[in-house]
């Protein structure tokens, strides 16, 4: 990708935690901004904090993925192209498995998964005619290991990178990349927002969350893994050494969760 400057970029989950930092961050490099989220209100208050009058919102509920095709559209006419979609929006979850209403399941599925399958793939035609694009997706550690309390959220994230893997390959010809960042834990409202067994609200912070990475740093390192065109990268703390200990000591990754008793 080289320098983000003066790009068109499309992030969605724009109205608050990483999308909003990363937008900040993207207004400082002179980037033209499309703004998506459920949030009309907050994603006008975003827009009216960054540092750059090149801002369009477009609000839209990523699980209404039979509209994903007319979202392109309207992304697209903002600017007449796009360089990278941030696919950022989703949901995470707190409850066991054992304890949680299937709906929730296809919750987590439709909105971190489906959702963001339905908008790469609608935007997809127009990068390939253009020879060129950036397809960066937030999942999360989550996505390359398991942790109790987040089954569903697990196995949506798991499956992004499954699905974006291929993509890069598939379109590596048509000079397409694919980044796949996966925060750990970063000063956001993702716990809060978590979906609990009967599929409400959380409305509770953790320490973990509370005590992670501040998003304007993780914006920065974000910018930098997109600029590199880096294929996977890890931001957080100490968490991120768990991709590693899976990969050689599954088990020791293992019993160290359980212990850590993380909710």
């Amino acid at each position: 990708m080289g320098a983000i400057n003066s790009k068109v970029v499309w992030i969605t989950g724009a109205s608050s935690g990483i999308g909003e930092a990363v937008a900040y961050e993207l207004a400082t490099k002179n980037c033209k901004l499309i703004l998506s989220a459920r949030n009309t209100e907050a994603l006008e208050t975003v827009k009216s904090k960054c540092s750059t009058s090149e801002v369009v919102i477009l609000p839209f509920d990523l699980s209404d993925f039979d509209n994903a095709k007319n979202h392109v559209e309207n992304a697209i006419a903002a600017f007449g192209k796009i360089d990278i979609l941030v696919n950022n929006g989703g949901i995470s979850q707190r409850s066991l498995i054992a304890e949680t209403d299937f709906e929730v399941d296809k919750k987590l599925i439709e909105v971190d998964y489906l959702g963001t399958v339905a908008l790469t793939k609608a935007l997809l035609p127009h990068f390939i005619k253009n020879k060129k694009g950036h397809f960066v997706t937030v999942t999360s550690l989550m996505g390359k290991f398991g942790s109790p309390y987040r089954s569903g959220y697990c196995g949506a994230k798991h499956a992004l990178h499954g699905f974006f893997d291929a993509l890069r390959m598939e379109h590596q010809k048509d000079n397409i990349s694919v980044t796949l960042v996966c925060p750990g834990f970063i000063q956001t409202n993702v716990a809060k927002n978590a979906l609990i067994a009967d599929g409400s609200k959380q409305n509770v912070d953790d320490e973990a969350t509370q005590n992670g990475m501040p998003t304007s740093v993780f914006a920065k390192k974000f910018l930098k893994a997109v600029e590199s065109d880096k294929f996977e990268v890890y931001i957080g703390g100490k968490e991120t050494l768990g991709v590693h200990m899976k990969r050689f000591f599954p088990k020791w990754l293992h019993h160290f969760v359980l212990k850590s008793k993380v909710r």
